[in-house]
């Protein structure tokens, strides 16, 4: 989600919607909902049970994560491809981000839990949603280093996959940002570096044919409703492609720098080359 430190450009223009893309916000709005809100009345009945038996461990909620994440991409109309292998190893995940489709994205194929900023807990409907299944709430202030370095430690070492949008915000989908080190620190302590493996993936958009090329880019300013009134009511979609890298040994790199410089490079290697150029 994007941060107070947000990344700045000028929107595309949308063009307004008629009838026909009132209409087909009405029927996917609703099917959306239906799905999103439905799986996490489920997901909160079996984590009812789950939480006491496993405690931090989640062997079943996540399947509706991804269940309700794969149904919302068919029912958007969303062409959503996966390249490469997705890393077994204990780790984390970096990603570039670009949109609050990342997380339908990112989750349709993988059990992730995402590390997000401590405010997005306190959002209607996104802030529940993040809490249910299992998100990572930080504060990025140096007094909470320890206690967020704990919770890191735990939820590592329960075999969860920490996903971590190391730009600091995000962008119109296409470029990358160049990678702050700082979340990578944690990485190094003591209880972690010999723990832990990385693994880069990237996330690029196809825009709908005749649209901007930064259709489903959400950044700066952009009011989450009408960009999400802008995806149901398009009559046409796109694709979203994840790329997954080698991961790689946290232990293998001398500090957190080189280990951001050396994540930031293979995100930006799946990346087109008009993209970068953009």
């Amino acid at each position: 989600m994007p941060s107070p430190a947000t990344w700045h450009s000028d929107p595309p223009e949308m063009p307004p919607l008629g009838p026909g893309g009132w209409a087909r916000v009405a029927g996917k709005g609703t099917a959306l909902g239906a799905v999103v809100f439905g799986g996490l009345l489920i997901l909160l009945l079996i984590r009812f049970v789950e939480k006491p038996v496993h405690g931090t461990h989640r062997p079943w909620t996540p399947w509706v994560t991804q269940g309700v994440c794969r149904a919302a991409f068919l029912i958007l109309g969303i062409t959503h491809r996966t390249h490469g292998a997705r890393m077994s190893e204990p780790g984390a995940v970096v990603a570039n981000h670009a949109s609050w489709l990342d997380i339908f994205a990112l989750n349709a194929r993988k059990r992730v839990y995402f590390v997000s900023k401590a405010e997005v807990a306190g959002w209607p409907g996104i802030g529940w949603l993040a809490r249910a299944t299992g998100t990572v709430f930080i504060e990025r202030v140096a007094q909470k280093a320890v206690a967020q370095r704990d919770v890191f430690r735990t939820r590592l070492t329960a075999g969860h996959k920490l996903l971590f949008f190391p730009e600091g915000t995000s962008s119109d989908g296409l470029r990358v940002l160049p990678f702050k080190s700082t979340l990578f620190a944690a990485f190094f302590s003591d209880e972690l570096r010999d723990l832990m493996h990385l693994q880069p993936v990237t996330v690029v958009y196809t825009a709908p044919d005749g649209a901007d090329p930064r259709f489903y880019g959400w950044w700066g300013d952009m009011g989450f409703g009408e960009h999400l009134l802008q995806v149901l009511g398009a009559p046409r979609h796109g694709a979203v492609d994840i790329h997954y890298h080698a991961p790689v040994k946290v232990g293998d790199f001398a500090d957190r720098k080189t280990l951001a410089r050396y994540a930031e490079g293979q995100v930006r290697s799946a990346f087109p080359e008009v993209a970068e150029l953009s």
